[in-house]
């Protein structure tokens, strides 16, 4: 009950302190994974949830190639709020990366998350949660993908972004790979 009422202050911070919607996490508090995206999209703001867009079509392969459900884990974002600029040819609102000032203020908030729920392995998708989690701005899920990095106090596994399949169809069999990879870690290291 102490760990619900902690996650329902946090979360209330965060939507205080945002001026725009926003999509919190959403998942098992108990939780022994937890997937960290980079930000919502428009589907996720309409129905305040991540990851239910294309990139949730995308998750729900994911979960089944890991052998997870969505209730087993926690998913989040390191930015709660849609990042995103206006099109001048349509006038409207286009996805966009966060920027740094948008990571710096709502990283604290997934720190939070993280520090409730305590997971054994957060699965960062792309490089905005790889560089935020393991505070090297240098590193690149390009080169990270595929194994754990251990930072002394977290375990990560990074993963391109779901996203990055739909628009490079050539990461699709480096996906699935790493997607194996991690069903491997996770039956055998964390059962």
């Amino acid at each position: 009950m102490l760990k619900e009422k902690e996650y329902e202050v946090v979360k209330k911070a965060c939507i205080e302190d945002s001026e725009e919607a926003v999509v919190f996490g959403e998942g098992n508090l108990d939780a022994k994974i937890v997937l960290v995206g980079e930000a919502p999209g428009s589907k996720e703001v309409e129905l305040k949830r991540p990851f239910v867009g294309q990139a949730g079509k995308n998750l729900d392969e994911f979960l089944e190639v890991v052998e997870l459900n969505r209730e087993d884990i926690y998913i989040t974002n390191v930015v709660k709020i849609r990042p995103h600029r206006i099109n001048e040819k349509t006038g409207r609102k286009v996805n966009r990366p966060p920027n740094k000032k948008e990571i710096e203020k709502y990283s604290r908030y997934l720190l939070e998350e993280l520090n409730i729920i305590k997971p054994r392995l957060i699965v960062t998708l792309g490089n905005v949660p790889l560089k935020t989690l393991t505070d090297n701005k240098e590193i690149k899920v390009s080169e990270a993908h595929g194994s754990v990095i251990d930072t002394g106090d977290k375990m990560i596994f990074p993963l391109y972004h779901p996203a990055a399949v739909i628009y490079n169809r050539k990461l699709k069999s480096v996906y699935l790979g790493d997607l194996l990879k991690l069903s491997k870690y996770i039956n055998g290291s964390m059962r």
